[in-house]
């Protein structure tokens, strides 16, 4: 069985962060490992708390996964500051971590940052020169560029950047554009268009597209198919139309295997 990786933030409600990835994981019929990154106190409504793991504590999680159940590909997400990004670089260089697919979480739904200038630093110098892929949605590429990225052209011209900066390969998702959903993949000075119908579903808590993408690299895909499948995957999950909470919902993860009156 194919294990597979995720470093990220707990979401108490299930719909994001770990417990989102390990239902996406599962879908796939592979076999999930967690390091926590932060506790959160969430629902569909919003984020009231947040707790912090040390990084060493983060390290020594990632040493009990490497040194026992080595994963075929790894999924990072929210990483809470600049010695928790350092401690999981060195972790990954030293057991030559392979597949590794950034969803950078830097910039809130509001536009706020969520991230230190050190942290930021700390990403492009120690943690995107190990990737394989980074996927910033529109107001994320826009910090790593530097520059407005608000069309097409805006998201080409900011995926060129931010692969020669990061020396991995880009997936700029342009959830934010009106229309269809266009999203950009970079890879090899390549760039490839990738467009499917938008869901008219306002229950999109927890995108999970990244460790889709990282299922895919685990079974030996290659990058752009691996992508193509995490997007066919999202449209299923986002087409079944779950309904819970208050707020924006979460996506039906596991609608590939529970039946349909569950």
């Amino acid at each position: 069985m194919k294990t597979v990786l995720t470093i990220a933030g707990s979401d108490c409600s299930g719909g994001a962060g770990i417990q989102a990835d390990i239902k996406t994981i599962a879908a796939q019929h592979m076999y999930a490992m967690s390091v926590i990154t932060a506790l959160t106190a969430q629902n569909t409504t919003g984020v009231s708390g947040v707790q912090e793991i040390s990084p060493d504590f983060v390290a020594k999680q990632l040493d009990c996964i490497f040194t026992d159940i080595p994963p075929d590909s790894v999924k990072i997400g929210m990483l809470s500051g600049e010695g928790t990004i350092r401690a999981v670089a060195a972790k990954l260089r030293q057991y030559g971590a392979k597949n590794v697919v950034v969803d950078p979480v830097m910039v809130s739904t509001s536009g706020t940052s969520l991230l230190s200038e050190a942290g930021r630093r700390a990403l492009w110098e120690e943690l995107l020169p190990l990737s394989t892929l980074v996927t910033p949605n529109l107001p994320e590429a826009q910090v790593f560029s530097g520059q407005p990225v608000e069309t097409e052209g805006d998201m080409l011209r900011a995926a060129r950047e931010i692969s020669r900066r990061c020396r991995c390969a880009v997936l700029i998702k342009g959830g934010h554009l009106a229309g269809d959903a266009a999203d950009l993949l970079y890879e090899e000075g390549k760039a490839l268009w990738l467009r499917t119908r938008r869901i008219s579903n306002p229950n999109t808590h927890g995108c999970t597209l990244s460790s889709a993408i990282a299922c895919g690299l685990a079974a030996g895909c290659s990058l752009e198919e691996s992508v193509r499948r995490a997007k066919d995957y999202l449209t299923g999950a986002l087409s079944a139309g779950l309904d819970l909470g208050h707020g924006p919902g979460p996506l039906d993860h596991m609608y590939r295997i529970l039946p349909e009156d569950d």
